[in-house]
Parts: structure tokens; sequence; C-alpha cells
């Protein structure tokens, strides 16, 4: 594999894992009522949809930036 190859799979998994730490914040924020002694959860699912939001915009950077530049097509053969 080439590193354009990993870096396309590490932009991959951060947005996977973006994805799931929204989903999970929102859950946590508006769908959980249960409190737990010296933690909010509301504010637990803030963040996590905040550091979610984050990863996603880090993991489209990378995606972006490493992009291959096209490969021109290939000219006629040496000593024609």
């Amino acid at each position: 594999m080439t590193s354009g190859g990993h870096g396309n799979l590490h932009a991959t998994v951060t947005i996977g894992s973006s994805l799931f730490l929204i989903a999970v914040g929102a859950i946590l924020k508006f769908a959980v009522t249960a409190t737990v002694a010296g933690v909010d959860i509301q504010t637990v699912g803030v963040i996590l949809m905040v550091v979610g939001v984050v990863g996603l915009i880090v993991g489209l950077a990378i995606m972006f930036s490493r992009r291959q530049p096209p490969v021109p097509p290939a000219g006629p053969p040496a000593g024609y």
C-alpha cells in the first residue's frame, strides 16, 4: 500500500470514530434522563459531540489533503 492509502484508511477510521462520538453524545444529551452523582450526563454528551465534530473536520481535512494527483496518460514509448 502507498502512503496515500494509509492516509485514507486513517481518515476513514477518524471519520467513523467521529460519527460514533457524535451519535453517543447526542444520545447522552437528548435521550438519557438518568442522573449520576458528580457528573452532568448532558454536559458529557455535549463534550462528546464537540469532540466528534472536531474529529470529523480533521478526518475530512486529512482525506482531502492526501489525495493523489491524477496520473498523466502515458506518452509514446521511447525511441519513436
